[in-house]
């Protein structure tokens, strides 16, 4: 009896670890990333995933607009996109949170001409096409260089092209200047000569977004936090080895290994919570955002930021 009584408790033991292990194992992280960012490509090479007890699904896209649609609509746990981008998305009520920011070199968002342009400012491309994605950094940098320079709002003409389009646009002359984000910028330097007259530098905070889907944050927050404390490791393991890195990552997007070595070896990427610096830097782009006209009224960014996975990336 007793040996059936231990059987017993074993097996009622087993039925309730079962499921658990079930659900880790199938507990899933959907995750939006761009070229920019290069999320998945950092952790894969370093590795930092081994051993996560969940899965990660990841979704890659080419620019900001739809990692914002899939985090309003659901789609997405976890996107990575721009300051602008980001409070685009949350200013029309979309259940969004800010729970971490992410800093790289300012210079890796530029404002770039062909290399035969006799631009040298802003000032010098009066009436001339400049390339834009909404919603985008590329909208930002092309409102705050004529704002910065006391020019007027229409003083170059704005012409809509997601960053594939404009990249290939601009070589070809239909438009004079493309403003754009990285591996973009090392595309045309290295390929086309194509040579910055602005960058982001003392212009604009080119702040880094780590949104969350706000609905699946309390469900998922374990495994959020864990991912998070681990892309900080991936971005600390692609400083100590931009050179492996950056051959990894050609090969992965199919990229030449001059771009690829170009980009990283200046990108200096770094993640972090959302601390008072941030927080400051995204209303004032809000405040810019509205003052500008590309935002309605204004927003109040402090309902929409989250500090409470600030203890994820400690180290």
């Amino acid at each position: 009896m007793n040996l059936l009584r231990l059987f017993r408790r074993s097996l009622a033991a087993l039925a309730i670890a079962a499921p658990l292990s079930q659900a880790a194992d199938s507990l899933v992280l959907r995750i939006g990333d761009q070229n920019y960012y290069n999320v998945r490509a950092s952790v894969e090479a370093s590795g930092v995933l081994e051993g996560a007890p969940y899965q990660v699904e990841w979704k890659h896209f080419q620019s900001a607009a739809p990692v914002a649609e899939g985090l309003e609509v659901g789609a997405l746990d976890l996107g990575f996109l721009g300051d602008s981008g980001f409070l685009f998305l949350a200013a029309k009520g979309a259940p969004v949170k800010l729970i971490g920011v992410s800093r790289q070199n300012p210079d890796t968002i530029a404002l770039l001409v062909p290399k035969d342009s006799p631009a040298k400012s802003i000032e010098d491309l009066k009436g001339k096409k400049v390339a834009y994605w909404p919603g985008a950094w590329s909208q930002q940098l092309t409102l705050r260089a004529p704002e910065k320079a006391g020019l007027p709002s229409d003083y170059v003409e704005f012409v809509k092209l997601m960053p594939i389009d404009a990249a290939a646009a601009f070589p070809r002359g239909s438009i004079d200047a493309f403003p754009v984000w990285e591996p973009y910028i090392s595309q045309q330097v290295v390929f086309s000569g194509a040579r910055p007259i602005i960058t982001a530098r003392d212009l604009m905070p080119g702040l880094s977004s780590i949104a969350a889907n706000a609905q699946a944050i309390e469900p998922k927050r374990a495994a959020i936090a864990d991912f998070l404390g681990r892309l900080k490791r991936a971005r600390a393991w692609v400083e100590a080895n931009k050179e492996t890195y950056a051959d990894l990552w050609a090969k992965k997007a199919n990229l030449d290994q001059a771009v690829s070595r170009h980009w990283i070896g200046q990108a200096n990427m770094t993640i972090g919570p959302v601390d008072e610096q941030a927080a400051r830097d995204y209303q004032e782009t809000a405040d810019f955002l509205v003052e500008t006209g590309a935002l309605a009224e204004r927003f109040d960014t402090s309902q929409i930021i989250d500090t409470s996975f600030a203890p994820a990336y400690a180290d």
